[in-house]
């Protein structure tokens, strides 16, 4: 009921991509939804090319579905990171922060599929120009490092479908069947989906990481680091004294001083809380327990079909 010409082009059997989250988006977690139908990416952003090419064959270990890569591109070491990628045959590259056409052509050469992600019409446009498969069109709801252009996803996804002839996948804000079936009704041709994936049993995260996004409510998540470039992530004590920085007119150098060097893995990997940052979604306030990830995908079906099935009764009334 939900295929879509996206699955077609990745070869999955459902619409819906997992995020490929820093210190979260490991094999176990990336096996997990691409068996359950979706697809599963890694995070090279947290690997090096070593531990990446090792993290890939654990995937292959657990599912011979199609699962992908996310590689950041303003990484230093991004094109090895797609070298191993490619040598180990993955099915799809995700690219982000940076500019697809680096890496796309060779890519394709390789026969693996390009997606990458935007923070607005204008570089979705970009993306598309440079041939990639698809473009996740993402709002500024989500977590971890999002767009200078503070776009909305239910205000960014229509245009992009609107300007792009390929798939656009809506991301940001999105965590059930609800936002799901509200994607689709926007012109997405699929989702993907960060925090929630980010909140169950297979997600490499430490357990008080994992209870941070489950605790947080509609207002636990905090813009930080507008100057350098905004990123969400749950409220804590380091967000406080960023927060404070700011409205002191800090200069970009001295909240990256401030900030410091990993402190996402301090919250991901070490369980710090406070002073780690804790990267999490607007849509954090409605997650409430820990799932495993089949049932993350199942529960969103499941529940679009009755959605749509309550809507279609609604418009004929």
């Amino acid at each position: 009921m939900f295929r879509t010409e996206l699955c077609d082009i990745l070869g999955i059997e459902y619409p819906i991509i997992q995020g490929g989250m820093v210190w979260v988006s490991y094999h176990e977690l990336c096996a997990a939804v691409s068996e359950a139908g979706g697809l599963g990416i890694l995070a090279g952003g947290s690997m090096t090319p070593d531990e990446l090419r090792e993290e890939i064959r654990l995937v292959k270990e657990r599912t011979s579905k199609p699962f992908g890569v996310n590689v950041p591109i303003v990484k230093a070491d991004s094109e090895s990171l797609v070298d191993v990628a490619i040598e180990e045959g993955v099915s799809v590259i995700s690219t982000s922060a940076g500019n697809p056409a680096r890496f796309t052509p060779r890519i394709h050469d390789a026969g693996i599929k390009v997606m990458h992600v935007s923070p607005s019409a204008k570089l979705a446009k970009k993306a598309a120009d440079a041939g990639v498969d698809a473009v996740v069109a993402e709002g500024i709801e989500a977590g971890g490092h999002d767009g200078f252009e503070e776009i909305t996803t239910m205000a960014l996804v229509p245009q992009v479908v609107d300007m792009l002839k390929i798939p656009v996948v809506a991301a940001g804000g999105i965590a059930d069947s609800r936002g799901f079936v509200a994607a689709l009704a926007l012109g997405a041709k699929g989702v993907q989906i960060g925090t929630r994936f980010a909140a169950t049993h297979e997600a490499t995260g430490h357990p008080d990481f994992k209870g941070a996004i489950v605790n947080a409510d509609d207002t636990g998540t905090v813009i930080t680091g507008r100057v350098m470039g905004p990123t969400r992530c749950v409220r804590n004590r380091l967000t406080g004294r960023i927060l404070e920085a700011e409205r002191e007119g800090a200069t970009a150098a001295e909240l990256f001083k401030l900030i410091g060097i990993g402190r996402s893995r301090r919250a991901a990997v070490e369980g710090d809380v406070e002073e780690g940052t804790v990267y999490c979604g607007q849509i954090a306030g409605l997650i409430s327990e820990l799932k495993s990830a089949g049932d993350v995908i199942e529960e969103i079906l499941e529940g679009a079909k009755a959605l749509i099935a309550l809507l279609g009764d609604t418009v004929e009334k």
